[in-house]
């Protein structure tokens, strides 16, 4: 009887064995990075993010909301294309009645009134899915985008641009856009990325466009 049973036993190991040797065949594309985790998501906007002197070459992919609100407030009303360069010229303290005041915004512009974005750092050369990178005006400095994250970092401020920008501000096509460092309130917005990567450690943002309500 005794025999059987570590037979028995035996097999048992030798099972679980070759379960265990199989399983990484699965894991052939793995995400490593935060920038190849964006890759997976819908790209909606790139361009320059320009504070003060400084220009950062940004990509945003949709994590939630509606495209078409980006469409609309990141219009180029003198091209009719979409703008390639935003200016942040406001500063939001990450002070909780803020973010509870953004939190409010976004929850009254559910479902097709807002939208959170990942941006990242934009790769140089063939960036975009319309063509080239714009070129940075005389004066801009091009910087990378961690810089603009350490800034806000220090500063423990979200940027914030009014939208849309120049063109005239009917009531049906404005809002804001937040752009927030790495805080607690961003990581909301970045939890399947977690559970992707189990830490994010590239430099981002978490970039909110919430549409005007009347």
């Amino acid at each position: 009887m005794p025999k059987r049973r570590d037979s028995e036993r035996n097999h048992r190991t030798g099972e679980s064995e070759s379960k265990t040797h199989e399983e990484p065949k699965s894991e052939t594309k793995k995400v490593k990075n935060l920038s190849e985790f964006a890759q997976t998501l819908q790209l909606a906007w790139n361009g320059l993010l320009v504070l003060k002197n400084s220009c950062f070459p940004t990509s945003m992919h949709i994590l939630e909301g509606d495209l078409g609100v980006i469409n609309g407030l990141l219009k180029d009303h003198s091209s009719g294309g979409k703008l390639t360069q935003l200016k942040i010229a406001q500063r939001l303290r990450l002070d909780q009645p803020k973010l509870d005041e953004v939190t409010r915004r976004i929850k009254q512009g559910s479902p097709n009134g807002y939208a959170v974005l990942l941006a990242t750092q934009a790769t140089q050369g063939g960036v975009g899915a319309e063509g080239t990178f714009p070129v940075v005006e005389p004066g801009l400095q091009r910087r990378l985008l961690r810089n603009l994250v350490s800034y806000l970092k220090q500063k423990q401020a979200a940027g914030v641009i009014s939208l849309p920008v120049g063109g005239a501000k009917c009531r049906d096509s404005t809002g804001m856009l937040y752009a927030f460092p790495p805080c607690e309130f961003s990581q909301q917005y970045l939890q399947s990325a977690l559970r992707t990567l189990g830490k994010l450690e590239e430099e981002h943002m978490v970039i909110v466009i919430v549409k005007d309500t009347a």
